[in-house]
């Protein structure tokens, strides 16, 4: 069974945008962990929400140039 597409549009509704946002936000790291493991890869991911809160991934140990670039791109 194949899905429609989705209108992509800001959601309006707060509530709504919040929960989308998490669910997406959680299907996003899960890729990204799959992605590493999947294909021996190094993979980081750095997402900002609405409210300027840091969710960051890193497949790999040393996360350090991660939360540096994550600063650099904060400013």
């Amino acid at each position: 069974m194949v899905r429609g597409k989705i209108q992509m549009k800001k959601i309006e509704n707060d509530t709504s945008r919040q929960v989308t946002f998490s669910k997406r936000r959680n299907g996003m790291l899960k890729k990204a962990y799959e992605l590493s493991v999947l294909c021996d890869a190094e993979v980081a991911v750095i997402i900002f929400s609405q409210k300027g809160r840091l969710y960051e991934f890193s497949s790999s140990d040393n996360q350090v140039w991660v939360l540096e670039l994550a600063l650099v791109l904060d400013s």
